[in-house]
């Protein structure tokens, strides 16, 4: 399946969650926004929502600082 993902196209293997994506990019969970076709998943939703073919997904690094 392919989806875009931070606006650059990615070939991703079927079946996978929110979730699976976030873990097989090596993100830290306490520390993201996940979007999916411009709505925001909540955390307890990651590993319900499967991803599909075309979605467009945002990922969004919180950075402290002051």
């Amino acid at each position: 399946m392919r989806v875009r993902l931070n606006g650059e196209w990615l070939t991703l293997r079927d079946g996978l969650t929110v979730a699976d994506l976030i873990e097989e990019l090596g993100l830290k969970r306490q520390r993201i926004a996940i979007e999916v076709n411009r709505s925001i998943v909540p955390r307890q939703e990651h590993a319900k929502v499967q991803l599909r073919d075309n979605d467009e997904i945002e990922v969004v690094h919180f950075v402290g600082g002051g």
